[in-house]
């Protein structure tokens, strides 16, 4: 019987063959990817055009010229994984396994983070580097009381005498109530009507020589000069900037009136209203948990420029976290 059926057969039952072999032996047999489009120069096209199309489970069709030695006679025995099958089983390499990420070195810096919207960035030792300064920040340097007035204030004429002035690098600085000061620029909210303790004047006044604002300018009121304590004696004058804290809140603002000599905690209405405190001059302001921090020889010339007040209230602020 011609031998070209037995070849054929041959051919096909190491194809079938080939497609168990294990996953691992087949890198190790397959020939060259480019194996099926070219015969090597050696072997010589012999096989019946229909014995030499295969195709293989793990690619497209494609012509195959075998090697000589798969025309070798049939034989009874089944066919095994003999190294020749493999120039009739064309096979794509495996994909390479994915490698895993390396481990870190120790010590090896991550990934940089910056601070998150809206917080300010501080350096190891506690001074901002950039964006604006919380209460946080301001209210952790003046914990404690260096007290440099001779004696202690009230809130009100009926409480007792209990807030002292302390001291600090830059800054002085006391913790009280915030009563709602409307003198100044008669307005919706601050006149006569609205206040039964009403002043058209205020002890400093803005660039035109006018009285200050209370419903537009953030500004504080100190105590008069007494033996109590001279604000003069500090570095402090009309126009000073100073930072009013409370709860979270920062805003920045000037010495801008005065008041009774043994009494301190007021502020104007635009600075109570800024810092989320009811702003009502008869009913409003808070009992306590006001921070005030005026800072020293920090006087503008210009009581009512409220972008030099903000810019530098921000800038002292930092100032005064850095030196203390």
């Amino acid at each position: 019987m011609p031998a070209r059926p037995h070849v054929f057969v041959a051919a096909s039952t190491a194809l079938l063959a080939a497609a168990v072999i294990p996953a691992t032996v087949l890198p190790a047999l397959a020939v060259p990817t480019e194996a099926p489009h070219a015969p090597t120069p050696h072997t010589p096209m012999s096989l019946d055009p229909a014995a030499r199309v295969l195709v293989s489970p793990m690619s497209p069709a494609s012509p195959v010229s075998p090697d000589p030695a798969t025309s070798a006679p049939p034989s009874s025995e089944p066919a095994t994984s003999d190294p020749v099958t493999s120039d009739l089983v064309p096979s794509a390499p495996a994909p390479p396994p994915s490698s895993p990420a390396p481990p870190k070195r120790p010590g090896a810096p991550g990934p940089a983070a910056g601070p998150p919207a809206g917080k300010e960035s501080f350096k190891h030792d506690g001074s901002p580097e950039d964006g604006p300064v919380t209460a946080a920040a301001l209210r952790s340097r003046a914990d404690g009381c260096d007290q440099i007035s001779n004696g202690r204030y009230r809130t009100r004429e009926s409480t007792p005498a209990t807030i002292p002035v302390c001291d600090a690098r830059g800054a002085v600085f006391w913790k009280a109530d915030m009563d709602i000061d409307c003198d100044g620029q008669a307005t919706a909210h601050c006149n006569r009507a609205a206040d039964p303790y009403y002043q058209d004047t205020t002890a400093y006044t803005q660039a035109d020589g006018r009285a200050l604002n209370p419903e537009e300018l953030p500004y504080i009121v100190v105590p008069l000069s007494s033996s109590i304590w001279n604000y003069r004696s500090s570095g402090i004058r009309g126009g000073s900037v100073a930072a009013v804290i409370h709860r979270d809140k920062v805003q920045y603002a000037v010495v801008g009136d005065t008041g009774p000599p043994g009494i301190i905690g007021e502020a104007s209405y635009a600075t109570a209203r800024a810092l989320g405190i009811a702003a009502d001059p008869t009913g409003g302001g808070v009992p306590s948990g006001v921070t005030y921090i005026v800072f020293k020889d920090s006087e503008i010339s210009q009581l009512d420029d409220q972008e030099t007040i903000t810019r530098r209230g921000d800038e002292l602020a930092k100032q005064f976290i850095r030196d203390n």
